[in-house]
């Protein structure tokens, strides 16, 4: 695996697998690697020919007091770990080199609609950011697809509008949540956990499924989620919010079968996001 930190090495790097008519994966992501980032890798190997890697830590999506310098840089353990899944190229751009005219000065993507409410709601400008900064990326690499996780599921929803949107030739692949074996979504940010509060982070999941099954079985939608938020709280977390939504991130119709419930809670320093599908029962 090469590490490339100019925009000029990366194009460089790839022109020559372009002209070839390789096609080339992406996987973005911001380091501090787990398990559910090599899944990505895994998915973009099986579908393309070369995967390229990214690691930048986009100070764009971070809001005020929020942990974009205490976020974890881990690039030594980053790089072995990516090596040993098989990316074939890794691009670790300094902000500099990403930003040279500085955030206030730079151009910004806004995805409307689908960033509003949720995270969008809670962290405003986050997905201006991440959509300028994916833009971007798919500008410097072209490739004919990227894979991300469905854990930021609105993410993934903002990602897949910027691209039918902007009408570029890239297929986005959702690669499914990885957990650990107690049910925990694998996340950067549970680091932050201390061993106390790693124990009860499974509580977000198990209430999800709580009230999945209650949703499934005929409850009525907003008693449930009412029931489910107070059970976070005895839990331990600080709800920031659950919500029970069409898979498009649009409201429930009566004609709505399948659905998604999200949730974003605290627990400690960390701030945890997870997502359930659910069928509705007609």
């Amino acid at each position: 695996m090469h590490t490339l930190e100019s925009i000029a090495a990366l194009r460089e790097a790839l022109a020559g697998p372009r002209r070839a008519g390789q096609r080339i994966g992406l996987v973005p992501t911001m380091g501090n690697l787990h398990e559910g980032h090599l899944a990505l890798v895994a998915k973009a190997k099986r579908h393309a020919d070369l995967v390229v890697a990214t690691i930048f830590v986009n100070p764009m999506q971070f809001g005020a007091g929020e942990d974009l310098d205490a976020y974890p840089r881990t690039l030594a353990e980053d790089q072995a770990r990516l090596a040993d899944a098989g990316c074939d190229l890794l691009f670790t751009p300094q902000t500099a080199e990403i930003y040279p005219r500085g955030l206030e000065a730079q151009t910004r993507v806004r995805v409307p609609e689908v960033s509003e409410g949720l995270c969008g709601g809670s962290r405003p400008g986050h997905f201006d950011g991440v959509a300028t900064i994916v833009t971007m990326l798919f500008n410097l690499v072209q490739p004919q697809l990227a894979c991300f996780g469905e854990k930021d599921y609105q993410q993934l929803a903002v990602i897949r509008r910027l691209v039918t949107d902007l009408h570029l030739p890239i297929e986005i692949i959702g690669v499914p949540i990885v957990r650990a074996a107690d049910g925990l979504a694998l996340s950067s940010r549970n680091g932050y956990l201390s061993e106390a509060e790693r124990a009860q982070a499974p509580g977000l999941y198990r209430t999800l499924c709580e009230l999945r099954d209650a949703l499934e079985a005929g409850g009525d939608p907003g008693q449930s989620l009412a029931e489910a938020e107070a059970t976070l709280a005895k839990r331990g977390f600080s709800p920031d919010y659950l919500e029970l939504r069409a898979q498009d991130l649009g409201p429930l119709t009566e004609s709505t079968r399948h659905a998604v419930i999200l949730a974003a809670a605290r627990l400690g320093p960390a701030r945890l996001i997870d997502n359930l599908t659910v069928n509705l029962p007609r």
